[in-house]
């Protein structure tokens, strides 16, 4: 459970993000950070989302963190601030908790990457399935299909999970590399085989609390909802969603799944994207062994590497990032890119699933995930390759290509507009 911050001035207190510090003493240019400003606002203006929190991170510390626009369209929304604001951070949840639940389990040798998932899970059975092993699930080349429509079929979290073991794989087991939500599912039923626990439990015992991050967690309470940004406002179980998992699938598994469930504010995962930084270390707190970090973070098949994507010039991590990137996204328009060769990261946290008023929301945070991570790559001013980088003449935003095809919009519920 998520438990409400209590509200600290200092920025070095654990729990509340990173110490900040200005651009220049980490060897960033604040002038071509500030393309930021004009990058996430470019979102909100071309109707792709109410609001955003952004992070970007160098060396230890916070150089920018802001919160950007409101939490929804209307005018007496509240405002979204970076360390405050929660939101449901949608496919970030299979490697902020997930995957590094697994990073701990592999450091203790409880968890074998080779070891069919029959051996943890014998109720996995079925064509093929005894081929399927752990790394299969982290790598995405179990075989599994994308996912299922739990919400239709599932009365019960039980019953969804029951669905999610029985669901017969498309093709042999490392043989094609296909994006599943159900992998993460099974290897958060291995999590919790393992240890005896529930995943959100052991996420929170042996991640969120270690490293102060007292905004991040599953199912928060009631209380939290003022904070929490809105998501979808007409989903398939009837009522709009605030507070609550968007993705039905996640919502049918109780809320707690492997592929999502979590929610965050934008510095708390800078916590932990500088414990990753620091090879699975937080200020004296480690959570994982730096050489498993490596082991995870690094490419495997396919800009893949286990439970973790690479940079590759797409899918949010820009052009400029180092071929030793990794991070990830979320459907509910949110992103983490992590650079260890200089020290670096890119948080960039949003609700594109709510109400959007443009035609084609997804192109639109593609583009700005895009824009912000080579922004952040291009304002560092330590590294003689990258001071020959020409800064781009004009940003992905600035051609808004495909931004604006595709049928009109539904009529949205009635709202006021934001005056910026």
């Amino acid at each position: 459970m998520i438990i409400a911050a209590v509200a600290l001035s200092a920025s070095l207190v654990l729990g509340k993000g990173l110490p900040t510090s200005a651009p220049r003493t980490v060897g960033m240019s604040a002038d071509r950070l500030a393309t930021v400003d004009r990058v996430v606002r470019r979102g909100i203006t071309a109707g792709a989302y109410p609001g955003a929190a952004v992070v970007v991170g160098r060396k230890g510390y916070a150089v920018w963190q802001k919160g950007y626009g409101r939490l929804s369209w209307t005018s007496t929304s509240a405002a979204v601030d970076a360390t405050e604001t929660i939101y449901d951070l949608a496919s970030l949840t299979k490697v902020i908790a997930t995957t590094t639940a697994a990073m701990i389990l592999y450091d203790e040798g409880k968890l074998d990457l080779q070891a069919p998932v029959q051996r943890y899970l014998p109720e996995f059975t079925g064509d093929m399935k005894e081929l399927v092993t752990v790394e299969h699930l982290l790598t995405h080349r179990s075989g599994l299909p994308p996912g299922r429509q739990l919400w239709k079929t599932a009365r019960t979290p039980a019953e969804a999970r029951q669905q999610v073991l029985e669901t017969r794989l498309q093709q042999r087991p490392g043989a094609l590399y296909n994006y599943s939500d159900l992998g993460p599912d099974i290897l958060g039923f291995i999590v919790e085989r393992i240890t005896g626990q529930s995943l959100d439990a052991f996420t929170e015992a042996r991640i969120f609390a270690p490293l102060g991050m007292e905004d991040t967690g599953w199912r928060p309470a009631a209380s939290l909802t003022a904070r929490i940004a809105p998501t979808e406002v007409t989903p398939p179980r009837g009522y709009p969603v605030r507070g609550e998992v968007a993705d039905e699938a996640a919502f049918a598994l109780g809320g707690i799944a492997g592929h999502a469930g979590l929610f965050g504010t934008a510095t708390d995962l800078a916590v932990f994207a500088q414990m990753m930084l620091n090879g699975g270390e937080y200020q004296g707190t480690r959570i994982v062994k730096a050489e498993t970090v490596r082991r995870f973070t690094t490419e495997v098949r396919d800009h893949r590497a286990l439970g973790w994507e690479v940079a590759a010039g797409e899918r949010g991590a820009g052009q400029y990032l180092s071929k030793a990137a990794f991070g990830h996204v979320g459907y509910t328009g949110t992103s983490l890119w992590i650079d260890p060769e200089r020290d670096l990261f890119v948080i960039l946290l949003t609700n594109r699933v709510h109400a959007a008023r443009a035609r084609r929301p997804g192109i639109i945070i593609a583009d700005v995930r895009h824009d912000l991570a080579d922004a952040a790559a291009l304002a560092v001013t330590d590294e003689p390759l990258l001071r020959q980088v020409a800064w781009p003449r004009r940003f992905r935003v600035d051609q808004a290509a495909d931004w604006t095809r595709g049928r009109p919009l539904a009529k949205r519920p009635t709202t006021k507009p934001i005056r910026k």
